[in-house]
């Protein structure tokens, strides 16, 4: 996971920058939402992999 996790940081790393200076001011709601969404997101790939196996 962490490769994953690495890979914009190797590629493009001033525009991940930019992009967590973005998220740094974010209010509370929209992160919870977006942290919601992205486990949600998580969970469905998992399924979906694991599903094909």
């Amino acid at each position: 996971m962490m490769i994953l996790e690495g890979i914009p940081y190797f590629i493009a790393p001033e525009k991940m920058r930019l992009w967590i200076l973005k998220v740094a001011q974010m209010d509370e709601r929209s992160l919870r939402h977006t942290g919601f969404a992205l486990m949600f997101l998580g969970l469905v790939v998992v399924y979906l992999v694991r599903s094909r196996m």
